[in-house]
């Protein structure tokens, strides 16, 4: 499969303050809006597999349950999953970190909204969904906000509806935020990415991330809005997607402190 690749070119932003000191290597970021077949972890996972090589980026994001659909019937599946394959080789040959949407059963037995974080050593679970929706009664919230770490980076992570509220990603920043990474799904001309990442830039002063479902999908999104996006930190689009599927924005964030750092 064919991907368009975007990329924000390093003299959009260097001279702006964001390149702060060398104490920490550049991170490239990606944000991808794959081709989705409901149900199918099979095609999606190829999908997924394929998106990052195109990303050529560290860290390469995807929206919410990308490997099912917003099917919310769909099978959940566990961080073993040997349908994950693709997606591990992938990574191993890019040296890239993936954050994938899926239902997932955690060893509790509980079902959750999940993203999970994967590598060529194998798939995590990264982050569970906090905010579920009533219509997603099936999934158990999760425990409370996270922090991945990648290379010095601390990213901070969400799943659609928790973008809506700004005491999570207060909670996220009190854990020390670089990055905030969202993973969502929102109707064609119903977006709220590009407001909720200005509310957190203007809270937290962080580099924001956000990967959007495109294309058509259960949950009756016949058509979702796309348009995944990173942000920096004084709220200027680096990078953005169209509204169809199929497209992998990038962006090198520059820093040598953390932009949000714990409470005391």
């Amino acid at each position: 499969m064919c991907y368009v690749t975007r990329e924000a070119t390093l003299s959009a932003f260097f001279g702006r303050g964001y390149d702060l000191g060398v104490s920490r290597q550049p991170l490239v970021i990606a944000v991808a809006q794959p081709h989705t077949v409901g149900y199918d972890v099979d095609a999606n996972a190829a999908a997924h597999a394929d998106a990052v090589r195109a990303a050529r980026a560290r860290v390469v994001v995807f929206p919410e349950l990308s490997l099912t659909g917003y099917e919310l019937d769909a099978p959940a599946i566990t961080a073993g999953d040997p349908r994950l394959a693709p997606i591990v080789e992938a990574c191993a040959g890019t040296g890239a970190t993936a954050l994938v949407g899926a239902p997932v059963r955690g060893d509790a037995g509980r079902e959750h909204i999940t993203l999970l974080a994967v590598d060529a050593a194998g798939a995590r679970v990264a982050y569970d969904k906090v905010h579920i929706h009533d219509s997603e009664e099936r999934f158990s919230p999760g425990g409370g906000p996270v922090v991945l770490d990648v290379d010095g980076w601390r990213l901070g992570l969400a799943i659609c509806r928790d973008t809506a509220f700004p005491e999570h990603d207060a909670a996220t920043a009190a854990l020390g935020m670089d990055v905030y990474v969202a993973a969502v799904l929102d109707h064609a001309g119903q977006a709220h990415t590009a407001e909720r990442a200005q509310r957190v830039i203007a809270a937290h002063k962080v580099w924001v991330a956000v990967a959007s479902y495109a294309g058509s999908t259960g949950g009756g999104f016949d058509r979702a809005a796309g348009g995944s996006a990173v942000w920096a930190p004084d709220g200027e689009v680096l990078a953005q997607a169209g509204p169809e599927p199929g497209e992998v924005v990038r962006a090198t964030l520059h820093s040598s402190t953390p932009a949000s750092v714990p409470a005391v």
